[in-house]
């Protein structure tokens, strides 16, 4: 096993063991946001209307509202998942990787917050 080429310096360490996690939870957030997403898809076909009074009426009972904040937070975790991995493999420099994926991370996290807080304010009338 040589040190000289990167090849050489890596044989026979094995795997990193930290890329399987990460497509796993990839996979179980999109098979959570299909399921979600047709639920929601069925349920709000099956409404008489689709005015805001009738769908505001839908959203306060309990099982339509915690179904929705589970899609809200599943999808922005899914698409923090996926810019990650384009952020990891194209944006090379340390520095500038260390701020677009804090820059990512500020954004997934407000957005599922304000999702959130959505889904709150119209599950409670206000």
């Amino acid at each position: 096993m040589g040190n000289g080429t990167n090849i050489g310096r890596v044989r026979g360490l094995g795997s990193a063991h930290s890329g399987a996690h990460h497509w796993l939870v990839q996979r179980f957030t999109a098979i959570g946001n299909l399921v979600l997403g047709l639920w929601l898809l069925f349920t709000l076909l099956g409404l008489n209307d689709l005015h805001y009074a009738t769908v505001r009426e839908w959203i306060m009972r309990p099982v339509p509202a915690t179904a929705l904040g589970l899609f809200v937070l599943s999808t922005f975790w899914h698409a923090r998942l996926g810019l990650q991995v384009l952020i990891e493999d194209y944006v090379h420099e340390h520095a500038n990787k260390f701020a677009v994926m804090a820059l990512l991370n500020l954004a997934t996290f407000a957005g599922a917050a304000f999702g959130l807080l959505c889904v709150v304010r119209l599950a409670l009338g206000a």
